[in-house]
């Protein structure tokens, strides 16, 4: 007995890919409108990034200079724009979430799941090997 496919899910399956690239353009420029803002814990850092985690605006409190400290205020820049970033991906995740299909969201070009993609920090995604060359 030849089994026949369930044309029913099919169907279903290709009307919430029709509604989800239907509505593509338009999730689109919401996520390129998206920045994301952090403050340092101490409030002298505030960083700004864009949708991709570039970073778009610094403020650093002239306060940091009383008590001059380079690798300190490295390091909170550093932290604060990861809060940032963070910011910016749930905010980009949150779109997602309401406009397409969780199924959907898990299968990108190449195999890469796009909830992964969204994030992770690119210091998280270094190869091992990387490091060498510093």
């Amino acid at each position: 007995m030849e089994q026949r496919p369930n044309f029913g899910a099919l169907t279903a399956m290709i009307g919430d890919l029709k509604k989800a690239w239907s509505g593509m353009d338009e999730v689109q420029r919401r996520m390129l409108r998206v920045t994301g803002t952090a403050w340092s814990d101490d409030r002298t850092v505030k960083a700004v990034v864009g949708p991709r985690g570039h970073l778009l605006e610094l403020d650093i409190d002239p306060r940091v200079f009383r008590n001059p400290n380079s690798k300190a205020l490295a390091a909170t820049i550093v932290a604060t724009v990861r809060l940032a970033v963070e910011d910016a991906a749930e905010q980009s995740k949150e779109i997602l979430d309401g406009s397409i299909a969780p199924d959907l969201r898990r299968m990108a070009p190449g195999g890469a799941q796009l909830e992964n993609l969204l994030h992770r920090h690119d210091a998280d995604v270094r190869l091992k090997g990387d490091d060498d060359d510093e």
